[in-house]
Parts: C-alpha cells; sequence; structure tokens
C-alpha cells in the first residue's frame, strides 16, 4: 500500500533531496549544518522504514523496489553535488566515480537477476561499505561548520577513499556472481528450440532510456 507508514518513511528520504541541494546555494555555516541534519535524518528514515515495515507485517513489493532506489538517489545526488562544490576534489574524485558506477552496476544486475528469480543478498562486507560511505559523506556535508570541530574534510576524505575500496571488491564479488547466472540463463536460451527462443524474444522486448 503507497500511504503505508513504511512506504512513506521512504518517500520521505526521496523528497528530501531538493532541499540537501538546495543547502549548498546558501552560504554561512548554518546551511552546512542543515545539510548534515537533513543527511542524518534520512539515514534514520532508512533504519526505520525496514523496522517498521517489519514490525507491522506491511513487506510490499513497492517497498522493497523504493528502499534502494531512494538510497542511491540521495548518495548519488550528495556525491554529485560535492564535487560540484569542490568539497570532493582533485583524485577524491576517482573515489566517487568508483562508488557511482558501483551503484548503477549493481542496480542493472539486481534488475535481471529479479527477471530471472534469483536473489541478491546484501553482504556483510557491503553493509561496512555502506556505513563507511554515510560516514564519508555526513563529514563531507558539513564542510566549513565541521571543520570548526574536527578536521571533517580530511576524515570525510579518508572515508571515502576506504568506501571506493570496499566498493571495488564488492562490486567484483556482485559482479561475479551475477555473471554465473547469466551464463546459466544464455545456456537454458540456446537449449531451447528455436521456435521458443524466438516467442521470447517477440514478446520480452524491453527498451531502456
Amino acid at each position: 500500500m503507497i500511504t503505508s507508514l513504511p512506504n512513506l518513511l521512504t518517500f520521505s528520504r526521496i523528497l528530501v533531496i531538493p532541499a540537501l541541494v538546495a543547502t549548498f546555494y546558501f552560504p554561512g555555516l548554518l546551511a552546512d549544518w542543515i545539510a548534515l541534519g537533513l543527511f542524518c535524518a534520512a539515514g534514520v528514515t532508512d533504519f526505520l522504514d525496514g523496522y517498521v515495515a517489519r514490525l507491522r507485517g506491511q513487506m510490499s513489493t513497492l517497498g522493497r523496489f523504493l528502499d534502494p532506489v531512494a538510497d542511491k538517489l540521495l548518495i548519488v545526488a550528495a556525491i554529485v553535488m560535492l564535487i560540484a562544490f569542490d568539497r570532493i576534489d582533485g583524485w577524491t574524485v576517482l573515489a566517487a566515480v568508483i562508488i557511482v558506477c558501483r551503484e548503477i552496476l549493481v542496480s542493472g544486475l539486481r534488475e535481471f537477476l529479479a527477471d530471472v528469480r534469483v536473489p541478491v543478498p546484501v553482504s556483510r562486507l557491503a553493509k561496512w561499505k555502506t556505513a563507511i560511505q554515510i560516514i564519508a559523506i555526513a563529514f563531507l556535508l558539513s564542510g566549513n561548520a565541521g571543520d570548526l570541530l574536527l578536521p571533517a574534510k580530511e576524515m570525510g576524505t579518508i572515508c571515502l577513499w576506504v568506501a571506493a575500496a570496499l566498493t571495488l571488491y564488492t562490486g567484483y564479488d556482485y559482479l561475479r556472481a551475477g555473471l554465473v547466472h547469466i551464463a546459466a540463463n544464455d545456456d537454458e536460451e540456446a537449449a531451447k528450440p528455436e521456435k521458443d527462443r524466438g516467442a521470447i524474444k517477440s514478446t520480452g522486448t524491453r527498451t531502456y532510456g
């Protein structure tokens, strides 16, 4: 149900993105604190939507679709803005690119494997990667305000590189596992009679933007 509390919490994570982006266009320490607060609040909803869904028995297909989409939109939007405003700069941009590319790769892989009904569980290392990535972005979002308390940019940069290293490893792990299923699916298609393959091609065409 679209209006269930878990789904509303997930939607709120998407709706916070324009507000987060807007904070970059306002000068001063207050804007930095607001950006950090919005990002942390979104992180809380990420925990709450799953917890509430399990507690109330409101797990849904929409929720399973929206949850990772909301996470990726928030992370990518934050990274793009941090690069645009030079809070991620120099060689560290490469770490950010690695993270964004991995998100796209895993999203595409999950979509394919969902079509062939193969689940893609999140590994413990991938969870650590996500946690470190969130910490890195939080430090970087705090900007000059964070630097008054801690060397926030330096700490964020270090965490981002650690997250990028874990991203490469976990991304390769997902890809390797996915290629096994892709190869198996191709073998199954090749083993089918020609007329069955033609029927599948004629009815299963999808267009990607």
